[in-house]
């Protein structure tokens, strides 16, 4: 288990299921990050991509938002760096971003109030996203003169080039139910409560898969998103599943549903 104490920006600790509830904690800011939020969200995905013992994760803000996106005393910093240093921070942003998306288990942010601009990117790099309806979310970059560059991959990948397009150019603020529209949020409840509520059956879901077949999975959708059905790609997945069908997991779970009983991953 890995704990943080409270008074630091982020908060992270593992229950006996092996959820690991990461939560921003910054609410003064409305959990803007900074260099150091930055920097404590990249180490947190790269140790839970290692640790055996969490299965999921859950991301939240703590206090009214879910996160407002750049610090802008951070951001007003930024504006004096010189070009390297602005891509050295750039690129530390750019690779928590990768880190989350790419992260073996499964992610679940709990949007509980605004997502602006990185705060939106979390969101699309997180893998089933759940939002209390009062949410507002904002692509709002381009008003300050810049753009949502390193968050841009993964909120296109979500939404699609149509809602970007839009949400981009006007930096207009949206609703939760507006953000299910475009698939950048897959459900929406009333209140905060519900929406602990409404996380609990799926976390009992993702819980019951195997943890290597999700792993598996997650790259899939990575791998033939947007390729050409050819014969490389035919042939890929035909040796990922003959590969899965092999392992220990593949083997088991196949004899549990046959034998009635719970696979290996769950018998405890």
């Amino acid at each position: 288990m890995r704990q943080t104490a409270a008074q630091d920006l982020l908060l992270a600790e593992t229950d006996a299921r092996g959820v690991c509830r990461i939560t921003l904690n910054r609410p003064d800011k409305h959990n803007a990050f900074n260099d150091a939020l930055i920097g404590e969200l990249y180490s947190t995905f790269t140790w839970i991509a290692e640790a055996e013992d969490v299965r999921a994760v859950v991301l939240t803000g703590a206090g009214a938002s879910f996160s407002a996106g750049g610090d802008l005393g951070w951001m007003q910093q930024a504006a004096t760096y010189a070009y390297d240093d602005n891509l050295r921070d750039a690129e530390r942003l750019s690779n928590m971003l990768h880190t989350l998306n790419t992260c073996p288990k499964p992610t679940l942010a709990l949007v509980n109030g605004a997502a602006m601009g990185g705060g939106v990117g979390l969101v699309a790099c997180c893998d089933i996203v759940l939002a209390v309806a009062d949410a507002r979310f904002a692509l709002s970059e381009v008003r300050l003169g810049l753009t949502p560059a390193t968050i841009s991959p993964y909120v296109v990948a979500k939404m699609g080039q149509g809602a970007a397009r839009r949400y981009f150019l006007t930096g207009e603020r949206f609703d939760a139910a507006a953000a299910r529209a475009v698939g950048l949020v897959h459900e929406v409840v009333d209140t905060a409560d519900a929406l602990e509520t409404a996380a609990a059956p799926v976390l009992k879901a993702l819980l019951a898969g195997a943890p290597g077949a999700q792993a598996a999975a997650k790259d899939l959708i990575f791998t033939v998103d947007g390729a050409a059905i050819d014969a490389n790609l035919r042939e890929d997945t035909a040796e990922r599943i003959a590969q899965r069908r092999a392992t220990d997991e593949g083997r088991d779970g196949i004899a549990a549903f046959l034998e009635k009983r719970k696979p290996s991953w769950l018998a405890g």
